[in-house]
């Protein structure tokens, strides 16, 4: 089991050296590091290691979890989101109202981080966003009153001329 924890730790810390630029002395301390890590794991049969959070519980206290720059997932513990609903579905296949019950987070507090909320609301403001779809539901809803008398008016005439044109019609080549 030896070479296989040698291989685990090896993969890993190349992994993570691949994305982080290490000094020699670093690259040793973290092949040891991981390596103690998982040698413990073995021998402990799997238990959870630290800072990972156990199954219902959060990763973190929602204060930390909801910053200004980012959001945090409280079952996952990853961080540096803007929002979190395409990680709930995609990573833990959950829909907001889920987690919001899951943790007790209040309706009010939203999902998305406050600077990405701000900017957001700050673009839809200077492009008129909100001035625009109050002109366009002020116009659906003048189409759609003013569609719903003109349709009822116009089929009742309608039946009442045919059934009179087939009447007129019908006479004629009953006579002769």
């Amino acid at each position: 089991m030896t070479a296989t924890l040698v291989e685990l730790t090896a993969g890993i810390v190349s992994a993570h050296a691949a994305g982080t630029e290490m000094s020699s002395d670093d690259l040793i301390q973290e092949i040891s590091r991981v390596f103690t890590t998982l040698k413990k794991l073995e021998t402990e049969g799997g238990a959870v290691a630290e800072g990972v959070a156990a199954p219902g519980a959060p990763a973190m206290s929602i204060k930390k979890a909801f910053q200004n720059d980012q959001v945090c997932c409280l079952i996952c513990g990853k961080t540096g989101f803007k929002t979190l609903t395409r990680h709930l579905k995609q990573a833990h296949e959950m829909k907001p109202g889920q987690y919001r019950k899951q943790f007790n987070i209040p309706a009010t507090q939203s999902l998305t981080a406050k600077n990405y909320s701000e900017a957001r609301r700050k673009a839809a403001n200077e492009n008129n966003l909100a001035a625009n779809l109050e002109k366009a539901r002020a116009v659906r809803a003048a189409k759609k009153d003013s569609a719903k008398p003109q349709k009822a008016k116009a089929a009742k005439p309608a039946k009442a001329a045919k059934v009179v044109k087939t009447v007129k019609a019908r006479a004629p080549k009953a006579k002769a």
